[in-house]
């Protein structure tokens, strides 16, 4: 009857060793490849990401939103005219020499807004060289190699218990699950951002269009800051790699096979955390709104 009883209880044993084994081997790939992703995602410009969403976006951009920028630039150089000529005290001082100032301010904002493709692809072309360059100095990698926690994990379970073996398959179940929603939640950061790069830069001529006028210019100067916070947000979300990077690899070294794997979790959920807050963290250093 004990023989039996040791049968059993050998059979659970074996079940659950392989049920946590299962469930920890691989579960880390889906993450590898989405942080694999991070470095030669957010590296390129919108025109290399997608040429297609950004032949799309530069056309609407140019066919529907530049006219109506045109006439916003119509009525804030109106507007400035009308300014100078008031605070000239109605024309009674007022120098010839303001009215080709006008003239030349007018030209320059006109130039700005047919130009506005040129001059904020600019600026990601800048912050692409600068995330190339971090790429670069960023030697380690952040791909978990949990298949050599996992190896020597057999014998650490072989003399658990059948309880304690439960209760770790339990947890083994509950960080499939969470890697797989971590997983997710960097695929949602990388890809919303080239998302909002689009619908920003779309709308690229309106806030261009207040750059002639000192009170409506204020819209043109935060909308620059916003797209350097965007462009480099990537650069942001390099370092976030680089640190991670680092203490993942210390991680899979240790020698206790258990605490490597929350100790790779933890460090998954911390690099996906600090993924969302690069946006924010980026439009407080360019003070943009």
């Amino acid at each position: 009857m004990q023989s039996i009883i040791d049968a059993i209880t050998e059979w659970i044993k074996e079940m659950l060793i392989s049920g946590i084994i299962g469930n920890l081997t691989g579960m880390y790939e889906t993450v590898n490849t989405r942080v694999g992703e991070i470095a030669s995602e957010v590296g390129q410009t919108p025109s290399q990401w997608n040429d297609g969403v950004f032949s799309l976006i530069q056309n609407l951009s140019e066919t529907v939103v530049i006219p109506i920028a045109g006439i916003i630039l119509t009525f804030v150089m109106c507007y400035e005219l009308i300014s100078m000529i008031i605070d000239k005290n109605n024309m009674h001082d007022f120098p010839p020499s303001d009215i080709f100032k006008w003239i030349m301010k007018t030209l320059i904002a006109v130039l700005l807004v047919t130009n506005v493709f040129d001059i904020v692809m600019a600026v990601f072309d800048v912050s692409q060289t600068v995330v190339a360059s971090s790429a670069s100095l960023i030697t380690g990698s952040t791909r978990i190699d949990i298949e050599s926690a996992v190896g020597t994990l057999d014998t650490v379970l072989a003399e658990m218990d059948i309880g304690p073996l439960m209760g770790l398959f339990m947890q083994s179940f509950v960080m499939q699950i969470t890697m797989y929603a971590l997983s997710f939640c960097i695929f949602i950061v990388i890809y919303g951002r080239m998302m909002e790069i689009y619908m920003v830069t779309s709308l690229a001529p309106i806030p261009f269009a207040t750059m002639g006028n000192k009170e409506w210019s204020s819209m043109g100067q935060n909308y620059i800051k916003s797209i350097c916070a965007l462009a480099f947000r990537a650069f942001l979300s390099m370092v976030c790699v680089g640190i991670c990077s680092v203490r993942i690899t210390s991680a899979v070294t240790s020698s206790d096979p258990i605490g490597t794997i929350w100790s790779c979790l933890g460090y998954t959920l911390l690099l996906c955390f600090t993924l969302f807050k690069t946006g924010s963290i980026a439009k407080s250093i360019f003070n943009a709104h």
